[in-house]
């Protein structure tokens, strides 16, 4: 009985699909690009929330001096933990790239 609710559970959780919150991982201000990135483990199926994440990045461009950020490519895909020829955990990253000059409204203008 109860290795039928442990399967029972994992193949509930193996459907669920979880929303992650991505973090500023790496900031190249030569560039003008922010990476965020969230983990998800082996059998997870994760989605980034892409409001938060734009959020996010439009903030740490605004801390380098341009005015918003614009997704950059697709997702790169890193496995970060590994067992055996299993990925347990897989990094996963999303670019913005930085865009526009953000004004300075409190200076004056000559």
């Amino acid at each position: 009985m109860k290795r039928l609710l442990v399967a029972t559970a994992l193949i509930f959780l193996v459907g669920c699909t979880f929303t992650k919150e991505a973090q500023v991982s790496e900031v190249d201000t030569t560039s003008g690009l922010v990476r965020l990135s969230f983990n998800q483990t082996m059998m997870q199926s994760a989605n980034d929330d892409t409001y938060t994440a734009q959020g996010t990045a439009n903030k740490q461009c605004q801390q380098m001096g341009y005015a918003s950020a614009v997704p950059y490519g697709q997702p790169v895909k890193t496995c970060s933990l590994i067992s055996g020829s299993a990925c347990m955990n897989t990094k996963v990253t999303i670019q913005y790239q930085c865009r526009g000059m953000a004004f300075n409204h409190t200076a004056p203008l000559y």
